[in-house]
């Protein structure tokens, strides 16, 4: 383990949802884990521990997002987990949970063993492994998941590989009712998590079928081929008693059965994305939102493919109202990196998926402006409710907690420049658009991982995971 600094946060709005605490205060870090929030602020340091001057900033507990792909193993020229959580750092995310969509899989404890050594290696913040609920990702056999829960994976997904066969799902949910992994040092029920997509329905389709796909001349995905499997999966969730986590939901009738399964008490939860939550399929025409009278060369913007499609502004609505009440529980990012010749060519060539870990806070600080979300509740849906969907200690200031914290800029105006993302690609709608609301630093276990400003300039980190976890090293 490395020497650690004693740190003391001052000047900053102190928002931690999950102890209802909104308000200027001090926070003392010592050994890597949360100390103390004070009760008042403090115009000075404690004796041996070093300031960090939060004057003007909110400071909040470290995003925590379940579902990015770092793309390492198989990958690595499009993300590797190196450049995929510096990106998160960026972003203000000091946990990511890595989808299973590598190469080779993680079906095995070998491939996951394989994984957390590289993790280990290179890891600029948590990275927690998800398994494959099926050998292959070929949705036809289970993966042996009493032995993936036994090796450290967090929940169980074939990512955008749905499980098309109701009997091999149902197998699923109910075996691993039965199963204990060791998430973050302590014993939990792990979910599962079904990519929400009726291959039958959306077939070859290229972006959500509507107006926008008639005009551009597209092959449209219908919204039902996401409600189908949700209500399919549901229904399953409560035949089984298994614990379903529903993925990027991103239809105004999908929210509709989250909402009726919350209702009736089974053990669901869902997700929604920055751009499921503030795009539509408008974006496609190349002008951020824009219809042009036209098409012009900006036209089949490639940046905008993405599974699921971006859908009509009445999906956009329902998804962000449900985000709001709770229905939604978390904002995930679904950060999908990808190489420029996987986006530089036709639509229907192009691969499925946007690079967000880097813009995904200050997109959805546009709900908090927009009068949809108070800021506190959309720095919970980021931090303490994610942390709940998978039973982390994680997600809170908390006294002896790791300390985790983001420093948080919410009126900060910029321009996203992709070409400046610590991430290997560039894949964003968003390149070229103003946004407002940005992450100035962000510490992780007890050490400084990402710095925009000069005040802030602590001794760089080693893995964060040595930092006080308490998870035996399988995050």
């Amino acid at each position: 383990m490395n020497t650690m600094s004693n740190l003391a946060i001052l000047g900053g709005r102190v928002i931690d949802p999950a102890q209802n605490v909104d308000r200027p205060a001090a926070v003392l870090i010592k050994d890597g884990r949360v100390e103390e929030i004070t009760a008042r602020p403090l115009s000075k340091g404690p004796e041996g521990y070093e300031v960090i001057d939060a004057a003007g900033l909110i400071v909040a507990p470290g995003f925590i997002d379940l579902h990015c792909h770092l793309r390492e193993p198989g990958s690595e020229h499009k993300e590797t987990i190196a450049t995929g959580t510096a990106a998160a750092a960026r972003g203000g995310f000091t946990t990511v949970c890595a989808m299973a969509n590598t190469d080779p899989c993680p079906d095995n404890a070998a491939v996951v063993g394989d994984l957390l050594r590289r993790i280990e290696r290179d890891a600029a913040v948590r990275v927690l492994p998800i398994g494959a609920i099926t050998l292959g990702r070929r949705g036809e056999h289970l993966a042996p998941m009493a032995e993936l829960a036994a090796s450290g994976v967090v929940a169980f997904s074939d990512d955008g590989d749905p499980v098309m066969d109701p009997d091999v799902m149902r197998h699923a949910l109910s075996y691993a009712t039965g199963l204990r992994g060791v998430v973050h040092g302590a014993q939990r029920r792990l979910p599962i998590i079904n990519h929400a997509e009726d291959r039958g329905l959306s077939r070859d389709g290229q972006m959500h079928d509507g107006a926008v796909a008639a005009r551009l001349g597209l092959a449209g995905i219908p919204g039902e081929a996401e409600v189908a499997m949700v209500a399919r999966d549901i229904h399953l969730a409560e035949l089984t008693g298994g614990r379903l986590h529903i993925p990027h939901v991103s239809t105004r009738r999908a929210v509709e059965h989250v909402r009726a399964a919350k209702a009736r008490g089974l053990h669901v939860t869902a997700e929604a994305t920055p751009h499921h939550l503030t795009l539509t399929d408008v974006w496609a025409y190349g002008l951020h939102g824009e219809t042009p009278h036209g098409l012009s060369l900006a036209a089949y913007d490639t940046n905008t493919k993405v599974s699921p499609p971006l859908r009509s502004q009445d999906d956009v609505d329902a998804v962000t109202g449900a985000l709001a009440d709770g229905t939604i529980d978390a904002i995930a990012t679904d950060h999908a990196p990808h190489a420029m010749t996987d986006k530089v060519c036709t639509y229907h060539e192009a691969a499925k998926g946007i690079n967000c870990l880097e813009t995904a806070f200050a997109q959805v600080m546009s709900l908090v402006l927009g009068g949809r979300i108070a800021l506190p509740a959309l720095i919970e849906r980021m931090s303490a409710a994610p942390a709940r969907v998978l039973g982390l200690g994680l997600g809170s200031l908390k006294r002896g907690w790791p300390a985790d914290l983001v420093f948080i800029d919410h009126d900060a105006e910029w321009t996203v420049d992709a070409g400046l993302f610590a991430s290997k690609a560039r894949n964003t709608p968003l390149d070229g658009v103003g946004l407002r609301g940005r992450v100035m630093a962000t510490i992780c276990a007890g050490r400084v991982v990402f710095d925009a400003r000069a005040g802030l300039a602590l001794p760089r980190p080693g893995n964060p995971r040595r930092a006080g976890d308490s998870s035996g090293g399988r995050t």
